[in-house]
């Protein structure tokens, strides 16, 4: 039966002023059910008295209707004019400045693959539309029931249209439907197993904080009056052209509360900028002539990345005087007493390796994308790493505010640059060697997260194909390993499979591949509890640790699964090791920590005096030079946002799926599409977060 769009009800419902409803049944099948409101007996009485006056009512009842109707067509229309503006202004700015260009092939055949599939749902939403119009739609079919689904006879059959849309349900019955079944099965078993992880995590953390389990520390603390109680730490600062942060970085590791003789700092700067370099040689003199014993050291060829930094400066001859290294990035500041927190835990455990600290935010209120960071990296350090420190023994290095013994370094082979994440590759060869890990929720260290999309995404695209790099390279290694079976399974299934392989995977091909194309395939409908009850709970679970950010747990959902398209496509090139998987882009950080803490700012007001006070007449010509540069050069001028194509195809493909679901009266199915197709617009044009200066 054709649908019918019974507009009388939505025109008269608000002036209806009562009276006894009359149904009129036609026998004919040619006319329809009409239902008229028809008044009662003193109303009919009365009727020729007042009949210009309902006339002249109804027609300011009409009026009124058509002008709601017509400011509605209105705003729609208003919003996407803004909506292409917006569009139109951005690709107008791209072209007007100078903006990083995509490697070559750099995520194409993702693109390709998108942008095809959007083209489809155009086409077929197109052709359920003309379906629908013309009332040829019916009951989802059973695919264990063949014989349910009943096709018109030859005389039923109206037009060649008709024709080909009775072909497509049976060739989408038949061939198109199971497949998709099967799939999205497979991702929903991946997805309850993921689910299931989180959970056990979750649980094992309330244990924790039920049973108040914390590191022991065995013997007895330093003493602060007897030097000879102090081990030999080193601290490292590997930076590349962090011109924001440099200076922040030096100065608290310069004030660590520990023994001049028994320290000393390495300040590794990778950076091939002229002025830069002289900036941080100019704060490390600085520093050395307070009495700090800090070094300075650059390398003329910057040869695999990170690792090849630390792992030059591992091989100074001095180094085998000490004992411990510590390692901060340029945008780390520890406290004081860090060293203090940290190297305690050695003592009279020999088979220790790492001490690893918590991270800890300073600009984490400054935008919505930093608040959603935040929840992140909350359950990553409050859930995942504690809990596997506690029971486990192992996590991954997190690359900066930990303490690792030097000699557990040596043993595990040292810093390797085969990987761009030579701080998960370290602690997994140490975990191998038989090295313990501890975890200290309680110690801090401040830091910041990038505020613009376009860092974050150059972030997560080395944190996701790194891993996938290093699986291919380790699992050799950790079969013939001499670890217990059950250290094995956790590092194959749980480490990498599961967290770094797996998630990326049924989230991406769930949520954007499979949801919107069961919209045009019913048959494979995804239930309600995959597309919001489990994924609701989830995302419970994971702002649990930062219970300020619960206001943001919808944002929260919807971002997860924008992203899943950025980590599932470096999850496949650091998986093949295509171009992309060996790509290191240099976080750019914006110095909100300096900016906070007023006594910096008040030291980096006086810089200018200090140096003239303490540097050599080479040093201040050179900076003389520098400063006169500086006020010479223009202002810096922002760059465009960028325009994300893979993230705008999928918000379209979104949209096209949640106006196709509307066809078919999916409520809930709707509203997850329309706002996650949202979600993926505002990434797409790169309206979350800050722009890249």
């Amino acid at each position: 039966m054709a649908p019918s769009l019974v507009l009388s009800d939505w025109w008269t419902k608000d002036s209806r002023k009562g009276g006894t409803p009359v149904v009129v049944t036609m026998e004919n099948p040619n006319y329809s059910v009409l239902e008229i409101d028809g008044p009662d007996a003193e109303a009919f009485g009365s009727m020729d008295k007042d009949r210009g006056k309902n006339a002249r009512q109804f027609t300011w009842v009409l009026l009124l209707k058509a002008h709601r109707a017509v400011g509605c067509v209105a705003w729609l229309a208003a919003a996407l004019w803004a909506l292409l503006g917006a569009v139109k202004k951005r690709l107008f700015l791209r072209r007007g400045v100078s903006t990083e260009r995509e490697k070559p092939g750099k995520g194409r055949f993702l693109f390709k693959f998108i942008r095809g599939f959007l083209v489809l749902s155009l086409i077929a939403l197109a052709f359920e539309l003309v379906a629908y119009w013309k009332g040829w739609h019916f009951q989802k079919p059973d695919l264990h029931l063949p014989e349910s689904f009943h096709i018109p006879e030859t005389i039923e059959i109206q037009g060649w249209m008709h024709k080909a849309y009775l072909s497509w349900l049976s060739f989408r019955a038949k061939y198109i439907a199971y497949p998709i079944q099967v799939l999205s099965s497979i991702c929903i078993i991946l997805f309850i197993i993921q689910s299931v992880d989180r959970m056990i995590l979750c649980l094992g953390c309330f244990w924790i904080k039920f049973k108040k389990i914390k590191p022991r520390i065995e013997g007895d603390p330093f003493k602060a009056d007897d030097g000879s109680e102090y081990p030999m730490v080193l601290v490292q600062i590997p930076m590349c052209n962090e011109r924001e942060v440099y200076e922040q970085s030096i100065s608290a590791v310069c004030q660590l509360d520990w023994p001049k003789d028994c320290l000393l700092i390495q300040v590794l700067d990778d950076s091939d900028d002229e002025a830069i370099k002289l900036l941080i040689r100019a704060e490390v003199s600085k520093w050395s002539q307070r009495g700090v014993n800090i070094v300075y050291r650059h390398r003329l060829v910057r040869t695999g990345y990170k690792a090849g930094n630390l792992k030059s400066a591992m091989s100074c001859e001095y180094v085998k005087d000490y004992e411990y290294v510590a390692i901060f990035d340029a945008d780390f500041q520890p406290n004081p007493d860090f060293l203090k927190q940290t190297i305690i835990h050695f003592k009279g455990n020999p088979e220790l390796g790492l001490v690893q600290a918590r991270w800890s935010f300073v600009n984490k209120d400054e935008n919505l994308l930093t608040r959603l960071q935040n929840i992140n990296l909350c359950f990553h350090f409050e859930v995942e790493q504690q809990v596997n420190g506690v029971f486990l023994n192992f996590f991954g290095f997190n690359g900066t505010a930990g303490v690792w013994r030097i000699k557990a370094l040596e043993d595990s082979g040292g810093w390797l640059e085969r990987t761009t994440v030579e701080d998960m590759d370290i602690a997994v060869r140490a975990h191998l060697n038989g090295w313990k890990f501890v975890f200290l929720n309680d110690v801090k260290v401040l830091c910041e997260v990038p505020e613009s999309y376009e860092a974050y995404r150059k972030q997560q695209h080395r944190w996701h194909s790194g891993p996938m790099h290093l699986f291919r390279l380790c699992l050799p290694a950790i079969i013939t390993s001499k670890i217990s079976m059950g250290k094995k399974a956790n590092l194959i299934l749980l480490f990498f499979l599961l967290r770094k392989l797996i998630l990326p995977f049924y989230s991406f091909t769930l949520f954007c591949i499979i949801l919107p194309l069961s919209m045009f395939v019913p048959e494979a409908e995804l239930p309600v509890w995959v597309i919001c009850y489990v994924p609701v709970f989830m995302s419970f679970l994971n702002i649990l640790p930062a219970p300020r950010s619960f206001p943001f747990i919808v944002p929260y959902l919807l971002f997860e699964n924008t992203m899943s398209v950025t980590k599932f496509n470096a999850m496949v090139s650091g998986l093949f090791q295509l171009g992309s998987s060996y790509e290191w882009v240099v976080t750019k950080k914006a110095g909100r920590s300096s900016e906070s803490d007023l006594l910096a700012a008040a030291e980096r007001e006086s810089k200018t005096l200090q140096l003239h006070k303490g540097s050599s007449e080479s040093e201040l010509t050179e900076l003389n030079k520098l400063k006169e540069q500086q006020e010479k050069a223009p202002l810096p001028v922002k760059k465009a946002n960028k325009i994300y194509k893979k993230e705008l195809s999928l918000a379209l493909l979104l949209l096209v799926a949640a106006a196709r679901s509307l066809l078919s009266a999916q409520g809930i199915h709707f509203y997850f599409l329309l706002f996650q197709g949202g979600s993926f617009l505002l990434v797409g044009l790169d309206l979350i977060g800050e722009q890249m200066s």
